[in-house]
């Protein structure tokens, strides 16, 4: 780690080395001038301080041997076996990554009674599936599931980890990691490898108004969680490929002091995330029952509507129908953005769609950085005349291209 160090002996004018740091994080106790914990190590300090009395050390970096650490591996996420989508997006990635450095990929499932799942991920082109199978594995319980998943990645040391950003992958992960000592990065949006194996984990920052670059370049493995709708899966195989290694565990170790008495499933919905045709109402909506305009598009063209954050702390609209970082991620096969600026925190949400119209009165709109089709226009206008030109053409959601948009829109 990292640290600023004081040499007390050239201390002269205190107020004036107190006044140096914008943060506070100097300060003088006991005739000694100290660094406090709100040091944000922006040497500030070291680079406008008198010379000698402020100095930056980093600790000896101890190097890991990247040679002893193989593969990339895939956690399975699933419920009572069945397997959450986002591991298949997560076996494509994967498979992506590997090929670049010529290393295996792995999944890790654990549960009980998941043997004939587990046969069904060789046919997305894994090399190889370590099956963990306990009557105690049966229900999620943090304790057993990180003790199994620390037992993997003992014996078989994989270079890098991807878990899906479930409710599941996101208290797992995290607690895995840290029996490990290693970095973890959350809700990454791309994912790329060096030659090294160093991963290249990149995810929105400060709310969404930075990228920020991550590496772990002295610590394996690797973790990452991605969300659901962020990456593509791969087309399923004719044939099985790969094996599967039966694994098993001492006992002891799947204990735990958290008892499962009962589960209440819930209540399915169809949410935003699942569906192929997206309306989104932007900030342009002026009025709550100026969202009858959206919900008419989207009954035509057989499609959710969704919001941003605007409307929904109007009330306007359900949480559960917001894209971005603060809510949910999509990946549609067609999304029509109706008076969205598009501010950064939105567009990490949506920019894997297959298509993406914008409508905006605005030329210069973020949006139409990411849509494949802008039109400049009110949406008070334009979704007025796609209403009318949908209904005399009779196209619908399954049918529908960009171009007959554009051209309701002539």
């Amino acid at each position: 780690m990292a640290k600023i160090i004081v040499h007390q002996d050239k201390v002269k004018n205190v107020d004036e080395l107190i006044g140096l740091c914008p943060f506070s994080a100097i300060e003088y106790n006991d005739e000694k001038l100290e660094i406090n914990a709100a040091c944000k190590m922006c040497k500030i300090c070291v680079k406008k301080g008198p010379e000698g009395v402020f100095e930056y050390v980093e600790d000896e970096i101890k190097k890991i041997n990247k040679d002893e650490w193989k593969g990339i591996l895939v956690y399975v996420d699933h419920v009572e076996g069945n397997i959450h989508p986002v591991t298949f997006e997560l076996i494509g990635k994967a498979k992506e990554l590997a090929k670049k450095i010529n290393e295996p990929v792995y999944c890790l499932f654990m549960g009980h009674g998941i043997k004939k799942q587990a046969e069904q991920l060789l046919y997305y082109g894994v090399d190889e599936v370590f099956l963990y199978e306990d009557e105690k594995l049966l229900d999620y319980r943090i304790e057993p599931y990180t003790a199994v998943f620390e037992d993997f990645i003992k014996n078989v040391k994989p270079g890098t980890v991807l878990v899906g950003g479930t409710t599941v992958g996101r208290s797992l992960a995290p607690r895995v990691a840290a029996r490990f000592k290693t970095g973890l990065t959350a809700d990454c949006t791309v994912l790329d490898m060096q030659e090294n194996t160093d991963l290249d984990q990149i995810r929105p920052a400060f709310g969404g108004n930075i990228m920020a670059h991550i590496h772990t370049p002295n610590h394996r493995p690797q973790f990452a969680t991605v969300r659901y709708k962020i990456f593509s899966a791969p087309e399923k195989l004719d044939k099985a490929k790969g094996k599967i290694n039966l694994c098993s565990i001492d006992k002891e170790k799947l204990t735990s002091r958290i008892k499962v008495l009962d589960i209440k499933k819930k209540e399915k919905k169809k949410g935003i995330e699942d569906a192929e045709v997206i309306i989104v109402a932007g900030r342009a909506v002026k009025k709550e029952e100026d969202l009858n305009m959206i919900n008419e598009l989207a009954d035509l063209l057989g499609a959710q509507v969704a919001t941003t954050r605007p409307l929904i702390e109007a009330g306007w609209a359900d949480p559960r129908k917001q894209i971005g970082l603060s809510g949910r991620t999509v990946k549609p096969k067609l999304i029509i953005t109706c008076g969205v600026s598009g501010a950064i925190q939105f567009i990490a949400g949506m920019n894997n769609s297959d298509c993406i119209v914008a409508i905006n009165t605005d030329e210069n709109a973020s949006i139409f950085n990411v849509a494949h089709y802008g039109i400049i226009g009110d949406i008070y206008e334009v979704v007025p005349k796609l209403v009318e030109k949908i209904k005399q053409k009779g196209i619908d959601g399954d049918f529908i291209t960009a171009e007959d948009l554009t051209a309701a829109t002539n």
